[in-house]
């Protein structure tokens, strides 16, 4: 079985609990853990419950993607890294388009503070350009190079700077792979399985497709967290990652 960074290949699907309040998100988690190992808590999930819903994943014996895409000064950003590597998350994730100087001034500061406390230092990923954005979206705030270009300029980056991968969509992952080497880690978010809906996504793949493309892990919320059954989901989803 294909290994990278300590991860099997089963353990690639990410659950992203997508939900408002902590007994939504342990139902999931207590239902879905014998199936995966990674969960995402973003934004909504975070402001609702706090550092508590970490313990609680990590109670059930599975590990956290804290998507909380911090972007301000460098101090500030690596000094919120710095808090968010005691808490024990396996990743965490910064903008990318903050700049050199803060992602490394991040690196540094959360390798430091992992090595004083002996803990396990958490992947530091940085976020390319969101996958709800488009070309459009992007000429519309500035940027006008195409979303390709754009998106591996940041890669390129992001790796310069020792971010251990980004965060990317299934369209771009093959000319990251290509461009950064197999060692550097490519999330991809925008995954979409056979016959469900894009949401608010507009770059999007099935998870075979970002799987094919060169992603390392993805992540899938509403398709399994909204469904009937989400551990049936998760099974699907889990069949086209395997295939």
């Amino acid at each position: 079985m294909h290994r990278k960074g300590g991860i099997d290949s089963a353990d690639r699907l990410i659950i992203a609990l997508d939900v408002d309040s902590e007994d939504k998100a342990m139902r999931l988690v207590e239902k879905l853990k014998g199936r995966v190992k990674f969960f995402k808590v973003g934004l909504e999930l975070f402001s609702s419950c706090g550092p508590a819903i970490i313990d609680r994943i990590k109670e059930a014996g599975c590990g956290v993607f804290l998507d909380l895409k911090f972007h301000d000064i460098p101090n500030t950003v690596s000094k919120a890294a710095v808090s968010v590597t005691r808490l024990g998350v396996f990743m965490l994730n910064i903008h990318a388009l903050g700049g050199y100087e803060m992602i490394r001034k991040t690196v540094i500061a959360v390798s430091e503070e992992a090595r004083k406390k002996k803990l396990n230092k958490p992947k530091i990923l940085a976020v390319t350009i969101l996958t709800s954005m488009d070309g459009f979206e992007l000429n519309k705030i500035g940027i006008s190079d195409n979303i390709e270009k754009e998106v591996l300029k940041l890669a390129r980056l992001s790796k310069a700077a020792g971010a251990d991968g980004v965060v990317a969509s299934p369209q771009e992952t093959a000319l990251i792979r290509k461009e950064c080497g197999k060692d550097f880690i490519i999330v991809t978010p925008g995954v979409r399985p056979e016959g469900a809906g894009p949401g608010d996504q507009k770059r999007f793949a099935t998870p075979r497709g970002a799987i094919t493309g060169g992603a390392d892990f993805i992540v899938v919320g509403r398709p399994i967290i909204e469904a009937p059954d989400p551990l049936e989901a998760a099974r699907k989803v889990l069949e086209e990652i395997e295939s």
